[in-house]
């Protein structure tokens, strides 16, 4: 019997999976965006916040899109997003680099775990605000302060959440392995990394808006680019719709990274499954 119609099947059914897994994602950011906007508008009523400090959605439309210089006011915006992004992404694989290696360092080992644990306590506790002087004063204002500060940003919920995963493996699997000669590093690979990956994957999607939030931090107390350091200065000026503007053009830029994290995870997993269940 020709093999042909079992893999022409198989890609029928990956293929049908990936569609849901996109169609759901959408709907999912659907229904966040109506939601937000539905808070928004809200919220600017229930408070009645004033027109000239308060912007709704249709003035943020008319800044971007209907204003004689809409065009150049969207370039700005779109580069100013893509330096956040860019310091976002630095900061995002700076905290799940070492969120990785500190969890498995905590699973392999206890005293790894009584070292770093408060200690990793104590930084989450300090406003990042506060760290951010002595932050800059060791680093600099470069690459490096925003990899320190959108990582301190990811590291402890990344790290708690991975470890959960990485723990998630029973006693009696544990066991069968060591019957068999495996070793601990033969537990964590086979057995604690695979059973850890919905775990990392909340862990990412978690880490995503807090990425953000470092790059905006590093931004406005460190380096003066991007978002961060643009929402400050039209702030200072009164700027009030432009804020309003690039607080909307981060949001929708987080979304969609949010997004992209959420789709990749079901691919993976489902996946991961296919194989499993092969």
């Amino acid at each position: 019997m020709s093999a042909a119609p079992v893999v022409e099947a198989s890609r029928g059914v990956r293929a049908g999976s990936l569609t849901r897994t996109a169609l759901s994602t959408l709907g999912n950011t659907a229904i966040m965006l109506t939601v937000i906007l539905v808070l928004w508008v809200g919220l600017l009523r229930v408070f009645e916040v004033s027109d000239f400090v308060g912007k709704g959605p249709l003035d943020v439309y008319e800044h971007l899109f209907l204003e004689d210089d809409a065009a150049a006011i969207r370039a700005e915006m779109w580069g100013l997003a893509a330096v956040t992004v860019r310091d976002a992404a630095i900061g995002f694989t700076a905290g799940m680099i070492a969120a990785v290696v500190i969890a498995v360092g905590i699973v392999m080992s206890r005293v790894v775990e009584s070292a770093v644990m408060p200690l990793a306590m104590i930084v989450r506790s300090v406003p990042l605000v506060a760290l951010a002087p002595l932050i800059i004063l060791a680093l600099g204002r470069g690459t490096a302060v925003v990899a320190a500060m959108g990582g301190i940003v990811v590291l402890f919920p990344a790290l708690v959440t991975i470890v959960f995963g990485l723990r998630s493996v029973t006693p009696q699997i544990r066991d069968v392995v060591t019957v068999y000669g495996g070793s601990t590093w033969d537990i964590l690979l086979r057995v604690a990394a695979p059973s850890a990956l919905p775990a990392f994957f909340s862990a990412v999607r978690i880490s995503v808006p807090g990425a953000f939030t470092g790059a905006l931090l590093a931004q406005w107390l460190a380096t003066g680019e991007g978002i961060g350091y643009a929402v400050v200065s039209a702030v200072s000026r009164s700027q009030n719709t432009r804020v309003w503007a690039l607080v909307v053009v981060i949001t929708l830029v987080s979304l969609v990274l949010y997004m992209v994290a959420q789709l990749v995870e079901n691919l993976v997993l489902q996946h991961y499954d296919m194989a499993k269940d092969g």
